[in-house]
């Protein structure tokens, strides 16, 4: 057998070489790939009667790939997004082994005719401005919490990118507009301006601290975490739904407050591409997603056109011109 056949050194080279060097995808992004085929290769294992080191290629079949699938929504009670993006994953590597080795080219086009399954998209959930209420700051961890969701509010950041936030990132002086240097997927840096409110409460939160540090903290001076991040916004949701409890039903997360932003600078009149560049979207599609879910802006628009009322017609039907019908009927 040779080594070619053989799918464990592909799966090295697609993990270690494709996604982080070659295409140099987010951390979160490598996770996922590498947790789908963590799942993907024991259970073709199973399948195929063999140990993981001796499965070939060609042994990562339609067939089982189709009941791996159906393992993922059954099985793992996962929903058809999660499941999409484990054929993801795998229908990337596929491409990946193709291009490198073309006598698996025919392997390729039998695993990537594994369709997606189409979903009906949840609408994004976003907070009003009264939703957005600060913590308590009588405390040194309210102080921070406190400094975090604004940040977040104001940058519109991915958690991660507030995570990995260090002092040294920030450019701001009291009172005035300043600017943050977020990393954001694959990466990718860019600048988001901060506002005064935001400057004070970061100088604030900063003082006397490295420029290596990380902003934000825990309470064992070590970074937060993404999971830390989220559990202070579960239980901030829950002290804020106690004055306003259709907050309870909604499901809020720690992404929502970047939908939030979004929505927000849509609606003071920020332009599609502006709000793009601020969230660090590649594509502009992604970022139109939040003219269609905000309905307020909607319903204003709605408010002013005319729509009922017709115009008084100034032109002739074109029927009515029979020069036009007789150079038709000519053709």
């Amino acid at each position: 057998m040779s080594k070619e056949a053989l799918v464990g050194p592909w799966v090295k080279r697609f993990l270690l070489e494709h996604l982080v060097s070659e295409r140099n995808l987010s951390k979160n992004t490598q996770r996922s790939y590498r947790d789908t085929l963590a799942l993907f290769l024991p259970f073709t294992s199973a399948r195929q009667k063999k140990p993981i080191d001796r499965l070939e290629v060609t042994d990562l079949s339609r067939e089982v790939l189709k009941d791996f699938l159906e393992y993922v929504e059954q099985g793992r009670c996962c929903c058809v997004r999660t499941r999409n993006q484990r054929l993801a994953a795998l229908h990337a590597m596929g491409r990946y082994i193709a291009e490198r080795s073309p006598e698996h080219i025919e392997w390729c086009g039998q695993v990537r005719s594994v369709p997606f399954k189409r979903f009906a998209r949840k609408e994004l959930s976003y907070l009003e401005k009264p939703e957005m209420d600060a913590p308590d700051l009588r405390t040194r961890q309210g102080v921070r919490d406190h400094a975090l969701l604004l940040f977040l509010y104001n940058s519109g950041a991915r958690v991660t990118e507030a995570t990995t936030l260090r002092v040294s990132d920030l450019d701001m002086r009291a009172n005035r507009i300043g600017s943050a240097q977020l990393r954001g997927k694959g990466n990718k840096t860019r600048r988001c301006p901060l506002w005064p409110a935001t400057c004070n409460e970061l100088l604030a939160l900063t003082r006397n601290r490295s420029p290596d540090e990380p902003v934000f903290l825990n309470r064992l001076g070590q970074p937060l975490s993404r999971h830390g991040v989220h559990w202070m916004v579960c239980k901030y949701i829950r002290i804020v739904a106690t004055s306003l409890p259709a907050l309870a039903t909604r499901p809020i997360s720690t992404h929502t407050i970047r939908h939030t932003t979004a929505t927000h600078l849509l609606r003071s009149g920020v332009d599609i591409n502006t709000i793009r560049a601020w969230l660090g979207h590649v594509s502009i599609d992604t970022t139109n997603i939040y003219a269609e879910v905000d309905l307020q802006r909607k319903a204003e628009v709605l408010a002013h056109s005319n729509a009922l009322r017709s115009a008084p017609t100034t032109h002739k039907h074109w029927k009515d011109d029979p020069s036009l019908i007789a150079f038709l009927r000519s053709l």
